[in-house]
């Protein structure tokens, strides 16, 4: 059944929202925890589907977990060595994260094992982590040009690498580190940005030694991993939907709750600043390791930039609502170095740029990147390509639209912000579903 977005033009955005716990971090927990020795105990995990898909997989390989009830989730350990063939094929919906950390974490188990997923995962490349886990001694077999499905085979034992990360992945640096785990000797990844580290911030929290130089991060196999309570951050990258929306609306003042802001992460708040919003932290603190804010945004207006390459792998996933607020700046706003979109849930930059266009904007795709024009735009029909983040981005784009916005194929938000449609009303969006 297919869902549409149906969003009258105009409003602002106001009141205290909470968005659902950090997608990055609730993969992980559930990794972990399953691995680890005792009962991991984790609050404020997403419910959505990608990580509900991790959930599945490893209760198939024998893991007991409990919830998720209301965020709460009780996961009963099994031990690095702990789990068991799956009776059958690990479904991991939409959900790259799942593929690209699962095949890493697999690679080592010492049984067979086949990922697959949606027709959307079936088509992104997986290559970036089938070489270097081939190269650690994985034998791994895939469709043409290295699609899922993904047949993990049983192999001796792996060996540790040094590796050097051709392009910036949180996802391939975390799959060559959990292979790792499991792979005699050390285990190195050299990134040639910085991206996100919760995979490092987890294992420490879970008692694994990780060495950390500058770009290179570092595990020696053969460790374990102890249970400990994992409390889940909102997700900046659900946040920043909102972010963009109080930007760009006249009147707008909210306030997001305990949104994350792990250093890797704050790519968005630093170029919405760069633009010219209005946008403060208060009450910084930790939680659960990870540290965290509450967020204010404030309409102010925006101005077009050139976007720092260097904060491009820092908002690799927020950049359709990016494009949003650039659509709505004074100027021109011009990114490059984001080729990495073009391999995520769509074409992100293909699929923003097309859908912009519709609406009148001005917007000319890149090889990597795009060229924004700010100005005027009208309503009109756009397609999200089943992209959770499109919709997303394209529904806040209506707060300053001609006309209403009619959004199509956006059944996957619940992928990673279930609710999204009545939050978002609540905070004062006029979206409903069709």
């Amino acid at each position: 059944m297919t869902l549409s977005y149906v969003v009258e033009p105009g409003g602002s955005l106001g009141g205290m929202v909470r968005v659902p716990g950090d997608k990055s971090i609730s993969h992980r927990s559930i990794m972990l925890g399953s691995l680890a020795q005792g009962v991991t105990r984790v609050s404020g995990f997403l419910e959505g589907e990608d990580a509900l898909a991790t959930m599945n997989a490893f209760r198939a390989m024998g893991v007991r977990i409990e919830g998720p009830d209301r965020g709460e989730v009780v996961i009963h350990g099994v031990g690095m060595h702990g789990l068991k063939a799956p009776a059958g094929v690990l479904d991991c919906g939409n959900s790259g994260t799942s593929m690209r950390l699962l095949s890493g974490l697999l690679a080592g188990q010492g049984f067979e094992a086949t990922l697959t997923g949606d027709d959307s995962l079936r088509q992104r490349p997986m290559n970036r982590v089938i070489v270097p886990l081939g190269s650690m001694g994985a034998d791994i077999g895939a469709a043409e040009n290295g699609r899922p499905p993904l047949v993990i085979r049983a192999v001796e034992g792996l060996h540790g690498i040094d590796y050097l990360l051709p392009v910036a992945s949180a996802q391939v640096k975390s799959a060559v580190l959990l292979a790792g785990l499991y792979a005699a000797g050390r285990t190195c990844v050299t990134e040639p940005a910085p991206t996100r580290d919760h995979t490092e911030r987890m294992l420490e929290a879970f008692g694994y030694r990780v060495e950390r130089d500058g770009k290179r991060v570092c595990v020696v196999g053969g460790g374990r991993l102890l249970a400990s309570d994992i409390a889940v951050p909102a997700d900046i990258s659900s946040a920043a939907f909102f972010m963009v929306g109080a930007s760009i609306a006249p009147g707008s003042d909210i306030l997001l709750a305990d949104v994350g802001i792990n250093p890797t992460r704050i790519g968005v708040i630093e170029i919405l600043r760069l633009m010219g919003a209005d946008l403060t932290l208060h009450n910084q603190r930790k939680l659960g390791g990870e540290p965290v804010a509450d967020i204010r945004v404030r309409h102010a207006p925006l101005n077009g930039v050139r976007i720092p390459e260097e904060l491009v792998p820092l908002a690799i996933d927020e950049f359709p609502a990016v494009f949003v607020a650039a659509a709505n700046a004074r100027g021109e706003t011009i990114l490059s170095g984001a080729e990495e979109l073009r391999v995520k849930e769509s074409d992100r930059i293909q699929v923003m740029a097309d859908g912009l266009r519709a609406l009148g904007a001005q917007a000319e795709p890149t090889p990597d990147g795009m060229r924004i024009r700010g100005g005027a735009y009208q309503g009109g029909q756009v397609a999200s390509h089943g992209d959770h983040r499109i919709a997303m981005a394209l529904a806040m784009a209506a707060l300053n639209a001609g006309g209403p916005i009619t959004i199509r194929d956006c059944a996957n938000v619940a992928t990673s912000f279930p609710g999204f449609v009545g939050l978002a009303n609540t905070a004062g969006l006029r979206i409903g579903e069709r």
